[in-house]
């Protein structure tokens, strides 16, 4: 039987967008090409690229909360950090990246994208209502520091969008009574004990990761027992106690990483 002549459609050598290929619809940013044999052959030409502009889009909404960077972890912070992970586990003098985004799923990405930029070691990865929080660790300050240009670059921020730390409340109780001593302590599980007649600092943060570096910052610069560290939620909070000095001394050191913090962010 003769071949009906091609229409105008046929002979075209490229059919776009809303052509017909086997009787189904082809995919939106496709094109078919022709051969010398007369087969069709499927080229993909915009899908790919629009999908990646959308994803990079999607990528670059997501909000910068919180980016704090530990150059060393202190004992009893990676231990305490240790306590919570249910990831690969911190040891002292690993350099830590405590990134904090929102909307909270949007964490599964930032992970990825990390985890895939170095060898760096996921330690958490909190999915809350509103935030999601996550924790890298490695030896090598570089391997980590790497990871988090990457993801600000991903998410179109630098270090200086993120959120200003809000203190909520920060105070030091001197001479804890034995009643309020026992009470924090079966609150808190998983810190160090608080003894009667010690002194306490408590700091509260919006957001609540900026309490990492206020504990670090504090172990760094005073002999005092990390009680309690709790860096997810809408609120961070610390507590910190030792003797007056002390508590003074590493309340000071607290302050100042957040005065630093504040310095630099304009978020």
């Amino acid at each position: 039987m003769p071949s009906s002549p091609l229409n105008p459609d046929d002979r075209a050598p490229r059919q776009r967008r809303g052509s017909y290929l086997g009787g189904g619809r082809l995919i939106t940013g496709t094109a078919v090409d022709r051969d010398s044999s007369g087969a069709s052959c499927v080229i993909t030409t915009d899908s790919e690229g629009s999908r990646l502009a959308r994803q990079n889009s999607h990528v670059q909404s997501i909000e910068l909360r919180t980016y704090v960077f530990l150059d060393s972890l202190q004992p009893q912070l990676a231990a305490y950090m240790g306590t919570v992970s249910q990831g690969f586990l911190p040891i002292p003098g690993d350099a830590c990246l405590w990134l904090e985004v929102s909307p909270g799923m949007a964490v599964h990405r930032v992970t990825d994208i990390a985890l895939k930029a170095s060898t760096v070691r996921l330690g958490q990865m909190i999915v809350e209502r509103a935030f999601g929080s996550l924790a890298l660790y490695h030896r090598d300050q570089s391997n980590v520091l790497h990871s988090g240009d990457v993801v600000l670059e991903a998410i179109g921020n630098t270090v200086e969008q993120r959120s200003r730390c809000e203190v909520s409340w920060t105070e030091i109780i001197r001479a804890i009574t034995p009643d309020h001593a026992v009470l924090i302590n079966r609150q808190n599980r998983r810190g160090s004990m608080i003894q009667a007649g010690m002194s306490m600092f408590i700091l509260e943060t919006e957001p609540a990761g900026y309490v990492l570096i206020a504990a670090n910052e504090a172990e760094k610069a005073s002999n005092i027992t990390v009680v309690d560290v709790k860096a997810v939620g809408a609120f961070g909070r610390l507590t910190l106690a030792g003797r007056e000095g002390d508590v003074e001394e590493a309340a000071a050191a607290a302050m100042r990483a957040i005065h630093h913090i504040n310095a630099t962010a304009r978020g």
